[in-house]
């Protein structure tokens, strides 16, 4: 039985806009029967978010994103977490503290250039514990250096120079395996972003697949519909299950990122229709 599902948000306990509780109130006001919260790195908002939901017709999952070594673009979802997950826990504690020391090099990088932040902005911007790039971002567009949010990635933040200061990241085999011991499900997020051809993909689909990757997002608001079809393909090729979700920040952060209500079947997350 199919719900109505986005299965990748985020919230301010990562880099989103909304905290976890509005965000929830703002899936159920666009129909989105069942919603996982997969802020970058962190779990903090979960439980804020499923309290909300229980007071909204709105199934909350716990969930997370996470960046893996091998490609700065390739991330991985745990979909459905367990509420005590010791194991995934520490990976988010080492990820923090490595992006603690990393705001530091940020801030260089941008004073060399002639975009100079402080802290101060950014740590207030951040309003919590993770400290990402669209928190620099915004300060930059508040400061006048860029005019969007985009503009600070495209000119900055998502450069080849700026990946000189990448924080430290998993491989996507312990990525995986942390969030089978949570107990969830995991799911390669927006392959698109791979910006790879279809057999370099299905290569890579494939060696995910066999270190226990669960599940492939095919929807997702970049994948045109060539691109849905291909990656519809490489789920039923390699026995992944079909997933989606919009990869909400909110409109000041990704304001071509909406929610979005996709029709799935949820079974495989253990997660039946009533």
């Amino acid at each position: 039985m199919e719900q109505l599902v986005d299965l990748h948000t985020h919230s301010t306990a990562s880099d989103g806009q909304y905290p976890p509780a509005t965000l929830v109130e703002k899936a159920a006001a666009a129909g989105i029967q069942l919603l996982a919260l997969t802020d970058h790195d962190t779990m903090d908002g979960l439980e804020e978010a499923i309290q909300a939901g229980a007071g909204l017709s709105i199934t909350v999952l716990r969930g997370i994103e996470l960046g893996a070594r091998e490609d700065r673009h390739m991330h991985i979802l745990g979909l459905n977490l367990s509420a005590d997950c010791p194991e995934l826990a520490e990976l988010c504690r080492v990820l923090k503290a490595s992006r603690e020391e990393r705001k530091y090099r940020i801030l260089s990088f941008l004073a060399e250039r002639g975009v100079p932040v402080s802290l101060e902005e950014v740590e207030a911007q951040a309003g919590g514990d993770v400290i990402a790039r669209p928190h620099f971002a915004q300060v930059m567009v508040r400061r006048g250096y860029v005019s969007s949010v985009r503009e600070a990635f495209d000119r900055y933040l998502d450069t080849d120079a700026f990946q000189k200061i990448e924080r430290y990241k998993a491989p996507a085999a312990d990525c995986i395996r942390l969030i089978h011991q949570a107990g969830g499900k995991a799911v390669l997020a927006h392959p698109y972003q791979l910006g790879l051809p279809h057999d370099s993909l299905e290569q890579v689909v494939g060696d995910l697949k066999a270190k226990g990757l669960d599940g492939l997002e095919c929807f997702y608001p970049k994948h045109t519909p060539a691109m849905v079809a291909e990656y519809l393909a490489l789920a039923k090729q390699y026995g992944l299950r079909v997933s989606g979700g919009s990869d909400f920040h909110g409109e000041q952060i990704k304001p071509d990122f909406p929610l979005t209500p996709t029709p799935l079947d949820m079974e495989w997350l253990g997660i039946a229709k009533t």
